[in-house]
């Protein structure tokens, strides 16, 4: 007679099943809380302006112990640096998008720009004290320098990709077309978050619009400003 077959023990099968959601639910809710945290820090320099706000307010807004904060973000600075990198972060995504687009570079870049690197749904408060904070704290400056040249390099990359296929001017480096294009709508969003006369994605699109044509090779460009015969 076949000998019965042993049955595994409970521990081998068990561990594994229940380690993950452990596992899961803990992620989830580290995650929750610095989003949370995140959020409520921005609402804050938007109601407040960023020098105004305390850790301690931000803590408390969030509901969570001051202590807490420490764990996410080592300073109040780093929100911002968080803001910002999510704005870097939308532009990696364009660059990603450019170079798997069959169609124009430039109608994924035009998205980019409508959104204005991923600020069009933020208030004018809220970049009016982003602002504040680039130009009355040093190190926060510092990261906005900094950030901006990582930008700039990304930019560029689509605007080279755009001149190997031809659709804009080669006479200028890309990454001077990345500069000019940075200023331009670093530009645009203050003053935009000054006086908002319309949504930001509205102001950016009809800027694009604007300088969009004098990007276009030389012959394109000539034949858009070639005056029309008149009819007879």
């Amino acid at each position: 007679m076949a000998s019965p077959v042993k049955a595994a023990p409970r521990s081998s099968v068990s561990r594994p099943v229940k380690a993950a959601p452990r596992a899961g639910r803990r992620e989830r809710h580290r995650n929750e809380t610095r989003d949370r945290l995140y959020r409520a820090a921005l609402a804050l320099f938007a109601e407040r302006g960023f020098l105004e706000t305390t850790v301690e307010d931000i803590t408390e807004a969030a509901d969570v112990g001051k202590g807490t904060f420490f764990n996410y973000f080592p300073t109040k600075e780093h929100i911002l640096a968080e803001f910002g990198g999510q704005r870097t972060a939308a532009v990696e995504r364009t660059l990603l998008q450019a170079r798997a687009t069959k169609g124009p570079v430039l109608d994924v870049f035009r998205e980019l720009v409508g959104d204005a690197v991923g600020q069009a749904d933020k208030s004018p408060a809220l970049l009016r004290a982003i602002f504040a904070a680039h130009a009355s704290c040093t190190s926060v400056r510092a990261e906005l320098v900094k950030r901006s040249h990582v930008g700039r390099r990304i930019l560029a990359q689509i605007f080279l990709l755009a001149q190997e296929r031809g659709e804009i001017r080669r006479d200028i480096p890309a990454m001077d077309l990345a500069r000019m294009t940075q200023r331009i709508f670093m530009g645009v969003t203050m003053s935009w978050a000054i006086k908002p006369d319309s949504t930001l994605r509205k102001t950016a699109e009809q800027i694009w619009d604007f300088i969009q044509p004098n990007l276009l090779p030389a012959e394109p460009r000539a034949a858009r400003k070639r005056p029309r015969r008149s009819k007879a």
